[in-house]
């Protein structure tokens, strides 16, 4: 039998990271046999091209994730949130996506989501510790 040896890093390369989504997305392909998985970009830049909010995630069989949806602090209620959320649920819905999910914080957008129609579905305490992780998702018609 080869040798092996185990690294650590907690400074992971980009590639690393790709090649590791690559591989399990191979073998989700390969046992489930759903091969339309497709990444999503959306990005609101201000008048200098500079990026200021922006949305990422993917979809795959039916389902659709949101990974990161982020907005400067200064353009924080403004609307551009809920324009990023509109633009990709309706993305989602191209794709053929029944649901969506998302995973926030306590401290970050619950209720953002909430209000926003997504239901949380659960929750795991001390994630930071003092805080919650919460699991939210949402029917898409």
């Amino acid at each position: 039998m080869a040798s092996t040896r185990m690294t650590m890093t907690d400074d992971p390369t980009r590639d690393e990271r790709d090649y590791l989504d690559e591989r399990i997305y191979e073998y989700n392909v390969a046992t489930t046999g759903i091969t339309d998985g497709r990444l999503m970009l959306f990005t609101v830049r201000d008048e200098q091209e500079h990026v200021i909010a922006g949305l990422s995630g993917w979809s795959w069989g039916g389902c659709m994730e949101i990974e990161y949806l982020w907005v400067r602090e200064q353009w924080r209620g403004k609307g551009l949130g809920a324009q990023l959320l509109a633009a990709a649920e309706a993305e989602g819905i191209a794709r053929g996506c029944t649901q969506v999910v998302i995973d926030t914080h306590s401290f970050q957008a619950p209720e953002f989501y909430k209000k926003h129609g997504y239901e949380v579905y659960g929750a795991v305490d001390n994630y930071p510790r003092g805080f919650a992780h919460i699991h939210l998702k949402k029917e898409l018609p």
